[in-house]
């Protein structure tokens, strides 16, 4: 297991509603923040309300916060397979995907035109004198 696969239990206030307990449930297990959150009150409602406070409050003391410098930005995203699970809808990856290649296919265009201009040309000539 490299050091990439590590994954670390974090609360996420940013994320969160109450202390964001849920919100770092979530993102370790890899589900919606949602679903968490409807679990957690769904337990509570059928019972289970008392072990529900405590447990909540207890990993709202013992979690460390998340870190600002671990960017959730920068991981791959995934595809969603099923609706519970975290990640991007395939139709919105699919408009990231065309969008991206856009951009990186203005990028050449650009450069394309830059590379075959007389300007070019002209500095390359003059580089190797």
């Amino acid at each position: 297991m490299t050091d990439k696969d590590k994954k670390t239990l974090y609360r996420d206030p940013r994320n969160g509603k109450l202390a964001g307990v849920c919100a770092g449930i979530a993102d370790y297990f890899n589900l919606e923040t949602w679903l968490v959150r409807v679990a957690v009150v769904s337990f509570f409602l059928l019972g289970a309300s008392a072990v529900v406070v405590v447990a909540y409050v207890a990993l709202w003391m013992i979690l460390d916060k998340k870190p600002q410098n671990i960017a959730t930005d920068d991981r791959e995203i995934g595809i969603k397979k099923k609706v519970w699970q975290a990640g991007e809808p395939a139709t919105q990856a699919l408009r990231d995907l065309q969008r991206r290649f856009t951009t990186l296919e203005t990028k050449l265009r650009d450069l394309e035109t830059y590379v075959t201009s007389e300007q070019f040309e002209l500095k390359r000539q003059i580089n190797n004198l």
